[in-house]
């Protein structure tokens, strides 16, 4: 299946500097759903939080970025406005959208909690309160199309105990709980969701197994020997009959062996051609290892840009010199971060990259998104490879409207989903009869008529 994702980019991401933020949440009529509700002049915690008939203590969980040493409010906020818990709401495990409609119909609320660390002490929580700011965005953009939402946030640095939780009557409800981070506290956070049938996405803890054991868990990340497993895989399909080249660039902290070990492994098996070079090998030895009767399929052993851009420097004189050969690049995740300023490169090269994710910097949605994110939080998003924000908005959308529409019986499977995410396509496999790990994997492709798309296998 191939996705068409942009046209040819001209420019990437702006350096991005701010880290604080400024929450802020809507506009003055009670409601016993979520919505967000814009700062006034005059306005207090107090009276924000009395007027929406919840507590301060409320606001501030719906809010962490208020626990910030130093947090003011400022007229032009938005605040996230919880669900009066005192409202009358029947408990359901799914929420009915209405179409073409800004009203949702009451009584069928999507119960979300987000257990993260969420603060602004280090990178983690920095990166952590991004993510959630996403869920907020896509929060609210489902409360527009008509969905019910009732949110809570809990926040769970590296040094908490899971079991907090179960402190908090509003956890015990929820429909489906996103965290932790630290795989050491996912086994107590998923023998409380399986007490009470909640749902836990795991969206970035890899070195645990517990998907393994635990039918409520959905485990997103992915490690890097699935990918490369899944990287070979594509690559034998695509490249059948060219020659490989593999490149030893000479980096002694090279993590590629893996990869590239794996790959040779594969095509002697096979039977498919290779050959060996060295980056720094002279023009003419360099040469040899090329076919000028097949397309040559170039690997580097590592992701690192300065080898990257000396290998692509020699490939132009080779083929400067070798009229008609024809090369074609296959490389790593890493190389997405460097694409803003070798979009034509790539495309010259005809150039695939493994990747469980996309950054489109030039898609109109994604660009309304961003000033989105801007309005609502008066900064830009922090300068990361994902985008953190837009990881929290895809896997809000994913999983909310999936268990809107199938309740308990959504798993995530192929078919389950039309929607279009934003940079993080999600499909699961089930693991055993336990819970469900993510499946995604694409290549994505650098073409030479200058468009960029999502080849998924």
């Amino acid at each position: 299946m191939i996705q068409r994702i942009m046209g040819r980019a001209s420019h990437w991401w702006l350096l991005l500097l701010c880290l604080f933020f400024v929450v802020a949440v809507p506009a003055c009529a009670q409601d016993t759903t979520n919505h967000i509700y814009k700062v006034k002049k005059s306005d207090t915690l107090y009276g924000i939080a009395h007027y929406h008939g919840i507590t301060v203590d409320q606001l501030i969980n719906a809010n962490p970025e208020m626990k910030l040493p130093g947090y003011q409010l400022h007229k032009g906020d938005h605040l996230y406005i919880p669900t009066p818990r005192n409202a009358a709401a029947t408990n359901s495990d799914t929420a009915t959208p209405v179409t073409k409609s800004t009203t949702a119909k009451q009584g069928k609320v999507l119960r979300v909690g987000v257990a993260l660390p969420l603060h602004n002490v280090d990178g983690d929580g920095k990166r952590m309160v991004e993510y959630y700011r996403g869920i907020l965005l896509a929060c609210d953009s489902l409360k527009r199309a008509g969905y019910s939402i009732d949110i809570h946030s809990w926040n769970l640095d590296a040094t908490a105990d899971p079991t907090i939780l179960t402190r908090d009557p509003a956890a015990a409800q929820c429909s489906i709980i996103f965290g932790p981070l630290y795989s050491v506290q996912v086994h107590a956070l998923a023998e409380y969701c399986k007490a009470r049938d909640i749902k836990l996405v795991i969206p970035f803890s890899i070195s645990g197994d517990d998907v393994t054991s635990y039918t409520q868990i959905f485990q997103i990340w992915q490690s890097d020997d699935k990918l490369n497993n899944n990287a070979i895989e594509a690559f034998l399909k695509r490249y059948k009959d060219a020659r490989v080249v593999l490149i030893d660039c000479n980096d002694k902290t090279s993590k590629k062996g893996s990869f590239t070990f794996g790959l040779r492994n594969r095509l002697s098996a096979r039977g498919q051609d290779y050959r060996v070079t060295n980056l720094n090998s002279s023009l003419d030895m360099f040469g040899k290892a090329f076919d000028m009767n097949r397309l040559n399929v170039v690997v580097l052993n590592t992701g690192r840009s300065p080898e990257l851009n000396q290998a692509i420097a020699k490939l132009r004189t080779l083929r400067a010199q070798q009229h008609g050969l024809r090369v074609a690049l296959f490389g790593y995740n890493e190389w997405l971060m460097y694409a803003p300023g070798n979009v034509d490169t790539f495309c010259s090269f005809d150039t695939c990259v493994p990747s469980y994710y996309y950054y489109n910097s030039v898609d109109p949605r994604t660009k309304a998104l961003e000033a989105e994110y801007q309005k609502w939080f008066h900064t830009q998003p922090m300068y990361a490879y994902p985008r953190f924000f837009l990881t929290g908005y895809d896997h809000a959308q994913f999983f909310l409207r999936g268990l809107a529409k199938y309740g308990k019986a959504f798993k995530g499977t192929a078919g389950q989903s039309t929607y279009r995410p934003f940079q993080t396509p999600l499909v699961f496999k089930q693991v055993g009869d336990k819970g469900m790990q993510n499946d995604n994997f694409q290549l994505i492709h650098f073409t030479t008529g200058g468009r960029i798309e999502s080849l998924t296998y």
